[in-house]
């Protein structure tokens, strides 16, 4: 089997829509995300950083996409909200890109009634204007996501599509058997496996040009369990 996986899409295509100058650099130069986070954030350099740094950084980067809340933040670290509410403003006083697009997109969203992905896929809001403060919440934080999960989902099928035509083009034996999330597990007789996986890293890599590279995990092993 092999696995290729893309490494943190959805913080990649935040930096293609937001352009924050901090993230797009980041990742052009190949950095360690959530160590940048956490310098970013705490102020502490990647030899100074402890796991309960990392953790921390990893859950507001990951956690920003969902919209979440400074009791959200407590709630996941088991921190005071008062204490969780000052790592998610010292975040977006680093990453004023970031802050700028996701208002923005809460704006548009409030005037259309709906979201796009890069692809201009709609998904409808209808209750992002709603009277119900539970309902508009939560159309709120899916308004913030869905164009990142979405933009997500067009890329891995375009890629899916390019392997397809690839691997019928080439003749290869090789077969992809499933679709979770953002990977894609294939089936290869042992003498294609350098071929496959050049192959696939070079379409899901290039399935389309953002503002930073897109970056793709591969494993292999002779069962789903034992893959590295």
């Amino acid at each position: 089997l092999l696995s290729a996986d893309y490494s943190q899409i959805e913080l990649r295509i935040m930096a293609h829509f937001s352009k924050d100058p901090v993230l797009v650099e980041a990742f052009r130069n190949g950095e360690d995300i959530h160590a940048r986070t956490a310098q970013e954030v705490f102020g502490v350099g990647p030899m100074g950083q402890t796991a309960e740094h990392r953790r921390a950084a990893k859950a507001i980067n990951f956690g920003i996409i969902y919209g979440l809340s400074a009791f959200g933040l407590a709630q996941q670290l088991g921190i005071a909200q008062k204490e969780a509410a000052q790592f998610i403003n010292a975040y977006f006083s680093r990453y004023r890109g970031v802050k700028e697009y996701l208002d923005r997109v809460l704006v548009e969203t409030r005037k259309s009634g709906e979201t796009k992905t890069l692809f201009g896929r709609i998904r409808p809001m209808p209750e992002i204007n709603s009277p119900q403060v539970q309902l508009r919440n939560f159309a709120e934080r899916t308004a913030l996501n869905s164009p990142l999960q979405g933009t997500a989902a067009d890329l891995i099928k375009l890629a899916m599509i390019a392997i397809a035509k690839r691997l019928k083009k080439e003749k290869l034996k090789a077969q992809m058997i499933l679709q979770v999330h953002d990977e894609l597990v294939f089936e290869t007789p042992p003498k294609e496996k350098t071929v496959l996986e050049d192959l696939v890293r070079e379409e899901m890599e290039g399935v389309y040009k953002l503002e930073v590279p897109l970056g793709v995990e591969i494993c292999t092993g002779p069962n789903w369990r034992d893959l590295e």
